[in-house]
């Protein structure tokens, strides 16, 4: 039964489900509009990245939820920053410009977007360089698009999983539950910008040491989620034993289980394929920068399939 509840849970997540509607838009684009020799990865990675001489520059876009605008328009500002910052250091670079757009109703709501905006390019050192505001719009919209950089032996693919390789999570278990949602697990907003960039700082360690095959950041599909994006692009399956899958201390005495957090927005959060000689360096690294990290799992040949198992038994829970 517990086996079930989870791939349930796995199956009933409505982000999950939105990636999985998405599919079709991004083929559509991937097979119809114009290519170019320039471009050294895109459709499928947290950070898409474009070539320059020994250098790749990176780029990711993301749109914050109407929603979450209008009920915590502070905190939407704040994570229009901190989703892109995390898409960057997820490939291993190192973020460089933000431009927003910002569309609102009231200035009232503007005012607070802004601070959030700003309060997190200072707290993850990123400038903003430009944008476009409409200050007379029927809706709220915000997005961010970010740059960033990293040298192109370094880059660490979403799509570049291998059969076989260990499934690595690391995860800041300094954190809180969220003002927004109770499936928001906080470890930024109430830390020096110190502390915060080291920890991600992790992954370009990982990444100029070239130990890691696949990564992505866990954001609102869950750890699940960013495992089932990783394993579609890169064209394999995984297996993950639940009973791997450390929960945070204050979670648990908060009565938070694993069926709720694996549903949770992690930030500050990886998951990595490493080959199994570089899996202990790997998870080294990780504690050197005071991140949680243990092998949840292996990729295994079976195509965009999700398998879970506690260590007995096993269930086939979705093909992405």
């Amino acid at each position: 039964m517990f086996l079930k509840n989870i791939a349930e849970s796995i199956r009933n997540n409505k982000y999950i489900i939105e990636k999985k509607e998405i599919n079709p838009i991004v083929q559509f684009i991937d097979e119809n509009s114009f290519k170019s020799s320039k471009i050294f990865s895109d459709i499928g990675e947290d950070a898409a990245a474009v070539k320059d001489n020994k250098k790749l520059n990176l780029i990711t876009t993301d749109r914050i939820r109407t929603k979450f605008i209008e009920n915590f328009p502070f905190g939407a500002g704040f994570s229009s920053i901190l989703v892109s910052v995390d898409d960057i250091y997820a490939c291993g670079g190192t973020p460089l410009a933000a431009s927003i757009i910002i569309s609102v109703k009231d200035l009232r709501t503007c005012s607070e977007l802004l601070k959030g905006i700003c309060e997190g390019s200072k707290k993850f050192q990123v400038p903003i360089i430009r944008g476009h505001t409409n200050v007379r719009s029927k809706c709220y919209e915000l997005s961010s698009t970010m740059i960033g950089e990293i040298n192109k032996e370094d880059y660490i693919s979403a799509g570049g999983a291998q059969v076989n390789d260990n499934i690595i999570l690391a995860v800041d278990f300094d954190g809180k539950i969220g003002k927004a949602s109770k499936l928001y697990y906080d470890t930024t907003t109430y830390k020096s910008s110190e502390e915060v960039l080291n920890k991600r700082k992790a992954m370009n360690v990982v990444a100029n040491k070239h130990l890691a095959n696949a990564s992505k950041d866990v954001s609102n599909g869950g750890i699940f989620g960013a495992l089932l994006q990783m394993i579609k692009y890169s064209e394999v399956g995984a297996d993950v034993n639940v009973n791997k899958i450390n929960i945070p201390s204050i979670l648990i005495e908060s009565d938070y289980n694993l069926e709720t957090y694996i549903q949770m927005y992690l930030t500050t959060s990886f998951i990595l394929t490493t080959p199994e000689d570089n899996c202990n360096k790997t998870i080294e690294i990780f504690r050197e920068h005071k991140m949680n990290a243990q092998v949840i799992g292996k990729i295994i040949k079976e195509k965009n399939l999700l398998k879970i198992n506690d260590g007995n038994e096993s269930i086939d829970v979705i093909r992405f």
